[in-house]
């Protein structure tokens, strides 16, 4: 399945559970003493609403509706294909990963929103932590990229306060 195959199924996903949602409302937020990106975090407010038999998202969409994207994706890209493959620029291997959880922790960088992941490689037993870029455009979610930034709490790179990566030396 092409990425912009799962995009659009991801789109679909979203809608259903955000009717089955009923447009709830999600609690406030807040972030860490901590940030590893440059962005801002986003704070959550009001759920998605239905339009035309279809998901509309507010002009802002929620942390909640990040997150639920994000592990939507990963999820459906498992239930397919046995597991989330990525590859590895460092090892140029292909990592065979399985969603262990999405960080609570949203952001925005540009026209961009973003939150983390933790994943389990399924040879190696590692535990990586990768980033998530979703799109909000038209009204829809989608996870337009995905990286690897953590092997085993070792950062690959890191942020400058602009949102641009900064590679650390292995």
């Amino acid at each position: 399945m092409s990425n912009q195959q799962r995009g659009l199924a991801l789109v679909v996903v979203v809608g259903v559970w955000s009717i089955l949602l009923g447009g709830m409302a999600f609690a406030a937020e807040h972030g860490g003493t901590t940030q590893e990106h440059g962005g801002t975090a986003t704070q959550e407010h009001g759920g998605a609403t239905q339009e035309h038999g279809g998901e509309a998202i507010s002009a802002e969409p929620s942390a909640a509706q990040i997150r639920e994207a994000i592990e939507f994706y990963v999820k459906g890209i498992e239930a397919e294909d046995g597991a989330f493959e990525i590859g590895d620029e460092l090892t140029e291997a292909t990592r065979r990963l399985t969603l262990v959880r999405v960080h609570e922790r949203v952001g925005k960088t540009g026209d961009l929103y973003y939150s983390c992941t933790d994943m389990k490689d399924a040879a190696t037993g590692e535990l990586l932590d990768l980033d998530f870029d979703v799109n909000a455009a038209a009204g829809q979610l989608e996870v337009v990229d995905e990286r690897i930034h953590k092997v085993n709490n070792q950062a690959r790179y890191t942020y400058d306060d602009k949102d641009n990566r900064i590679p650390l030396s292995p």
